[in-house]
């Protein structure tokens, strides 16, 4: 009898600044000369679904700062069922602006080691600091390989950690969120937003 597949089950963990910065950046590059860097907005719903790609999540955790005219971004990924958000202040000065949201991301992945059996961990961040140092994303998704987790990393190329992208590579799956920047993204107008594209998963590589 032929055995059934093992069903895929997948750890969310989205390192919001980092993306949303490196999204205007990315655009800013190809747009120089415009003001589209400030234009720029993430679709949620459809970074969210190239994320999981249509398998079943377990967990969910969304992490970053509250920028001017982002307040809707939040709003809306609160809305969702299943996703815990950790927003801070980015005008606190008591911590820099993205280490909390990072500590809190590592924190939620080590703990998901501890309580679960391993899945798939799919981390939406570039951020390789903290590595000499025995910490940060990368050092915890090699934590988490060693436990047996698969791994995806989605990130912009231009903005990745060369040696977290190559590890990636290597250990798992290193998806290039520029081969669907125009789904994954939307440029504001002055009264309204162009939609983004239809996302197209057949493009998105899995572990």
């Amino acid at each position: 009898m032929k055995k059934k597949k093992r069903e895929e089950k997948v750890f969310i963990y989205w390192d919001n600044s980092n993306i949303f910065h490196e999204a205007q950046r990315f655009f800013s590059f190809r747009h120089p000369r415009s003001d589209v860097r400030n234009r720029v907005r993430i679709h949620f719903k459809n970074l969210y679904r190239l994320a999981h790609a249509d398998r079943k999540v377990v967990c969910a955790y969304v992490a970053g700062s509250v920028p001017p005219d982002m307040e809707s971004l939040w709003e809306q990924i609160q809305k969702q069922p299943g996703i815990e958000v950790a927003v801070i202040d980015r005008f606190a000065r008591t911590h820099s602006e993205q280490d909390i949201p990072d500590r809190i991301l590592q924190l939620h992945m080590l703990e998901n080691v501890m309580d679960f059996d391993p899945g798939i961990a799919v981390v939406l961040t570039g951020d390789g600091a903290g590595y000499d140092e025995g910490r940060g994303f990368r050092r915890t998704l090699e934590r988490m390989k060693k436990k047996g987790w698969g791994i995806e990393l989605l990130s912009w190329k231009h903005s990745c950690d060369q040696k977290m992208k190559e590890w990636a590579e290597k250990k798992g799956i290193f998806v290039a969120l520029d081969d669907f920047a125009e789904q994954i993204t939307f440029v504001t107008e002055v009264v309204d937003s162009r939609r983004a594209s239809a996302l197209e998963l057949s493009k998105r590589p899995r572990v």
